[in-house]
């Protein structure tokens, strides 16, 4: 059980944190720019497609007209997709886990086209190409 003075220090850093962190006061989907739109207590307001945020990149646009904010502010849900993002992590650049982002960011690396790689690629190629993974038992 917490005691009375670990809940007032809980409290004083959560007071101290909505006082420098902006929260989300209003959300919602642009149908027609296929953009999420949230607005900030700093007036300031921030959109990305949903397609580049974890649980959200494949949501038809009758999934996403529907967007609650936590009581908080800190939170974004969508209740027809069961999908929650974190305004702070959103704010930071992260629109999903680490693991999701790395294989999103491995992805659109593994797929540059450049000079260089394709030199690579033919030189990797004509030595027989990948080595073949050895299986032991």
């Amino acid at each position: 059980m917490a005691t009375p003075s670990a809940l007032e220090k809980a409290n004083r850093r959560t007071a101290e944190r909505k006082a420098s962190t902006p929260i989300a006061t209003a959300a919602r989907y642009d149908r027609k720019a296929d953009r999420i739109i949230l607005s900030l207590n700093t007036n300031l307001d921030i959109m990305f497609s949903p397609k580049n945020a974890q649980g959200l990149e494949h949501a038809k646009p009758s999934q996403l007209e529907t967007i609650e904010i936590s009581p908080s502010g800190y939170g974004i849900h969508f209740p027809k997709l069961d999908a929650d993002l974190y305004l702070p992590a959103l704010l930071e650049g992260f629109l999903g886990s680490r693991k999701w982002m790395a294989a999103r960011l491995g992805a659109a690396g593994g797929s540059s086209r450049s000079k260089p790689k394709a030199v690579a690629a033919r030189a990797n190629g004509s030595l027989g190409g990948r080595p073949r993974k050895v299986v032991t038992r």
